[in-house]
């Protein structure tokens, strides 16, 4: 999206009376959650295992539906879209817990996926993966494979591949779940720093609360609901 068009602090998602139930609706994972997300906020999701976060997020992505209600953004319905894959590769940057990357892929054909199907030369490509890749540290390993990697290593090149198409908005799902505590530290460092010199909109699922307190707002979420929503001092107007 063209950053001119972005209003400043405008409304990026807008979920109404979201609902999602599985088996027939014998399970409900959402249970009518309403929240609003703005240009630029950093929004960390918390809550204990099984309380939604992740399909929360997922719906964010366009990679599940609602069961009932409504999930906008930048006011359309994300259910009216034509083409679920474009929103996606055009707006959204996907991190995840376990890195999916292509193991018989290089660092850089890695963090080449999401480009692929824009246009792009190869030259192209290869150009904005170094970039990227210099951008977390890993310019140095364009040409390993990801078991050459530590895992640290594997979730900054995750993170670069996410950014490749420039996206609007960073969703992360539990990104430091499988990292040793340094490691864990070097990601959300990486985030952060995202977070500030681009000003991305970032929502990131965690059961860290110290992660969750560097957010600019947390909502922390129970049995399918939103029970709470917190601003850190630090970022309160």
């Amino acid at each position: 999206m063209n950053e001119a068009s972005k209003g400043v602090g405008s409304v990026v998602y807008e979920a109404r009376g979201l609902k999602k139930n599985y088996d027939g609706g014998q399970v409900a994972a959402l249970r009518g959650v309403d929240f609003d997300i703005r240009e630029g906020e950093f929004v960390a999701i918390v809550g204990p295992s099984g309380c939604g976060k992740s399909t929360l997020l997922q719906m964010l992505g366009s990679l599940d539906k609602p069961s009932e209600g409504s999930l906008s953004y930048r006011g359309r319905l994300i259910s009216d879209l034509e083409d679920p894959s474009d929103y996606r590769s055009a707006e959204i940057g996907f991190i995840f817990q376990s890195f999916h990357l292509l193991p018989t892929f290089t660092v850089s054909e890695n963090v080449q996926i999401p480009m692929f199907e824009t246009g792009l030369s190869r030259g192209e490509r290869e150009v904005r993966a170094h970039e990227l890749l210099e951008s977390v540290g890993l310019a140095h390993r364009l040409k390993h494979f990801p078991s050459e990697l530590s895992g640290g290593e594997r979730q900054r090149v995750a993170i670069a591949r996410s950014l490749a198409n420039r996206p609007s908005v960073l969703l992360a799902d539990e990104p430091t779940g499988n990292l040793d505590s340094e490691n864990a530290a070097h990601v959300v460092e990486l985030l952060l720093k995202l977070h500030r010199e681009l000003g991305m909109t970032m929502v990131l699922v965690t059961h860290d609360l110290g992660i969750a307190a560097l957010a600019t707002r947390t909502i922390r979420m129970k049995d399918g609901r939103v029970v709470d929503e917190t601003t850190p001092l630090t970022h309160a107007s």
